[in-house]
């Protein structure tokens, strides 16, 4: 199991760089992938994750480990309503932001991100007609060729 002390360091492809416990980074299975076949140096780069969406997704991957497990099945009860409530809070970001999560969480192979990001868009689009989905996606039917 991974230790909590062990710090390793990512860098956005902005190269801003941060510092994270491996229980936080190892969240995402290409980083562990990455550590466990001795593929990264010192500092793990990842070209396709820019600061802002990083720090986000490191602000996930810190709450979803650091949530304190239960011992009885109220504390379990009252720990997981946190997490959702903590889950809900963190997608209420602007379409950029959103879909920058959704791409790194795929990226990085945190499923549990690509879900909940994914369910967000879900959320938002599912009452919307045609129209307002292409809007939403900003998909101009003008440009798209007839099959």
């Amino acid at each position: 199991m991974a230790s909590a002390s062990k710090m390793i360091m990512l860098r956005s492809s902005d190269n801003e760089t941060f510092k994270v416990e491996e229980a936080v980074a190892f969240l995402s299975k290409t980083i562990k992938h990455m550590i466990e076949h001795d593929c990264a140096d010192t500092v793990i780069h990842l070209p396709k994750v820019s600061s802002t969406i990083l720090a986000k997704v490191i602000e996930y991957c810190k709450k979803h480990v650091t949530s304190p497990k239960g011992d009885n099945e109220t504390n379990k009860t009252a720990e997981d309503n946190e997490l959702k409530s903590f889950d809900e809070e963190f997608v209420k970001v602007d379409k950029k932001i959103l879909f920058g999560l959704i791409m790194a969480a795929n990226y990085l192979k945190i499923k549990s991100l690509s879900d909940l990001t994914c369910q967000a868009v879900d959320d938002m689009i599912e009452e919307k007609t045609p129209e307002e989905i292409r809007n939403f996606f900003g998909i101009d039917m003008m440009t798209r060729k007839n099959i």
